[in-house]
């Protein structure tokens, strides 16, 4: 359609909503389908963050704010920043956007021009090389391997590098692999960029509360003080608060981007949610309590999928530090032909097939960048993720 943005025709529709969409009409359908496609705990929000959203709409706290956030939660932000990881900012350094995903959409509208080149480790979060690609920048994406564990090396980084790199997109606990860069690890790439000045980091730590048994959070900034004035930290609640649809997400770095992504939101959604940016004080002022039961549960869930996909042949699946996703490879099952003459060919294929002749719902490869594997989020009750792996193993046994 000639009308529409040519800028239009560089992105496509976010693959993890379409596969939740499909599913979710099966459902209405009548089918029994099990969906594992979505990023969104299965858990209730607690109960003093809904607490402090309704004593907000009881003081009449439902009009517009800045529109960057209210000084109560960016407080409570620069409070979070240094008790977590030792970081000192201002309320003047922190920006609060409807959801991560808009933090870091304003940080890529406020800097990248025509020619402006973004790292980005694939397996990726689906979003982050269309959101490049709507900014004006050109995503240059780096696979990792399932040999590496999906971690980005020091040498692949070095190479990306050029003259026209800007941004260096880090995520640590990852969305689609779970996989968690050590402190070491981490600090052999911020080597490589204190040799690169010219390079900035946006960090997304938005599963930094999902970290498992001895692996140990860090986020870049921390590693390496060096990398202060030109590191954007970005992160939200809705993973670890269980506040997926209160839509906050937050960042924190220099005061002149900041006032530049403040520009970008003030022309878009001007400011986020009134109610839940006092939900969101609450969350990072309040009791972290739960914290530790529901990781408690992920850990539980998570070695539930490792184990019974583990189990299947044709299937690898390594065992993820953080997040609530695994990435299994289904290199051995490439090839094969499903019972109703699927063939399958790609990972797509394979969920496609997965999703219609067993009624499961997950994520192919593909949409995050290094195929031939899937993603499964573990983010939903013990027994429907049970029942789901015993499906793709029914499934996958079935393949010829």
């Amino acid at each position: 359609m000639d009308f529409l943005s040519a800028t239009l025709s560089r992105v496509k529709p976010s693959p993890t909503i379409a596969m939740t969409a499909k599913a979710t009409e099966l459902k209405a359908a009548g089918r029994d389908v099990i969906g594992l496609s979505a990023g969104e705990p299965d858990f209730d929000t607690p109960q003093n963050i809904k607490d402090a959203a309704v004593a907000a709409i009881a003081a009449g706290k439902t009009k517009y704010t800045a529109p960057d956030g209210i000084p109560e939660l960016k407080q409570a932000i620069c409070t979070k920043m240094k008790r977590d990881h030792g970081l000192d900012y201002t309320p003047a350094q922190v920006s609060v956007g409807t959801g991560g995903k808009q933090t870091l959409y304003n940080a890529l509208m406020a800097t990248l021009n025509e020619g402006d080149e973004v790292i980005i480790p694939a397996p990726y979060w689906v979003s982050y090389p269309d959101m490049v690609l709507l900014a004006g920048g050109t995503p240059v994406i780096v696979e990792t391997s399932l040999e590496s564990s999906f971690k980005l090396t020091a040498e692949q980084l070095e190479a990306a590098i050029t003259p026209n790199t800007k941004w260096f997109i880090f995520n640590s606990p990852s969305n689609p692999t779970g996989a968690g860069y050590s402190r070491e690890q981490l600090k052999a790439l911020t080597d490589v960029l204190m040799r690169h000045p010219h390079v900035w980091v946006m960090t997304d730590d938005m599963y930094e509360h999902l970290a498992y048994d001895d692996f140990e959070f860090c986020t870049p900034a921390q590693v390496e003080p060096g990398l202060y004035e030109r590191t954007l930290t970005c992160n939200g609640v809705s993973k670890a608060y269980a506040m997926t649809g209160w839509r906050i997400g937050y960042a924190a770095g220099p005061v002149e981007l900041i006032r530049a992504m403040r520009k970008v939101q003030s022309q878009s959604t001007s400011n986020p949610c009134s109610v839940s940016q006092w939900a969101a004080v609450e969350a990072l002022n309040g009791t972290q309590d739960f914290l530790a039961p529901n990781n408690e549960k992920f850990v539980r869930r998570r070695d539930i999928a490792v184990s019974m996909l583990s189990a299947i042949d044709g299937v690898t699946c390594p065992t993820p530090e953080g997040a609530f996703y695994v990435y299994p490879s289904i290199a051995g099952l490439i090839g094969k032909t499903t019972p109703k003459g699927t063939a399958i060919s790609t990972d797509e294929d394979f969920a496609i097939a997965l999703l219609e002749e067993a009624d499961v719902a997950i994520v192919f490869g593909a949409a995050f960048g290094l195929s031939p594997n899937f993603r499964v989020s573990y983010a939903t009750s013990d027994e429907a993720l049970t029942e789901a792996c015993k499906r793709i193993q029914n499934f996958c046994a079935s393949l010829t």
